[in-house]
């Protein structure tokens, strides 16, 4: 893309008219230093979102490992090698998430509270049981849930 010399030539691309476009011409503009042209409202929303959906991955990942232990202890009949392998599959995407995005690792807290309200209501959904049956606040650490054998039984590995 090329631009026009003047300093205050508008974007040729709106925001709300192509997002497609808009993002390819403030990559350029980025690129040829062309300050005067960014769209700095938008291109600061923009920013904002990618971090916020780095962070819905890591709530997301959190979420499905959670589900898939509260089923695991609370539907123990029902166990199957699906919930395992979920589990593990979502702790590895848990962890390539914070080690890709360290600025994450302040909201983890924030993120494993989030995605347990979700899993618990999921959990009563899938499983049929009342949400009830599922403990309000979450009945493991983070620890347990990241690294917790799924051969344990019982809340937080405990064997409880």
């Amino acid at each position: 893309m090329t631009f026009a010399k003047h300093p205050k030539t508008p974007p040729l691309v709106a925001y709300e008219d192509d997002a497609y476009g808009w993002a390819m011409e403030q990559a350029a503009l980025l690129r040829a230093r062309r300050f005067d042209l960014v769209d700095v409202e938008n291109m600061a929303e923009e920013i904002e979102s990618v971090g916020r959906s780095e962070y819905a991955k890591l709530e997301s990942a959190l979420r499905v490992i959670l589900l898939h232990l509260l089923k695991w202890d609370f539907q123990p009949e029902r166990r199957s090698t699906s919930w395992a392998i979920s589990v593990k599959v979502h702790r590895v995407h848990a962890r390539r998430t914070l080690q890709r995005n360290p600025g994450l690792k302040s909201h983890v807290a924030e993120a494993f509270a989030e995605g347990y309200e979700l899993a618990r209501i999921e959990a009563a959904g899938e499983t049929g049981l009342p949400e009830s049956t599922f403990p309000q606040a979450c009945p493991y650490d983070l620890d347990a849930v990241m690294n917790r054998e799924l051969g344990e039984t019982g809340p937080a590995g405990t064997g409880a």
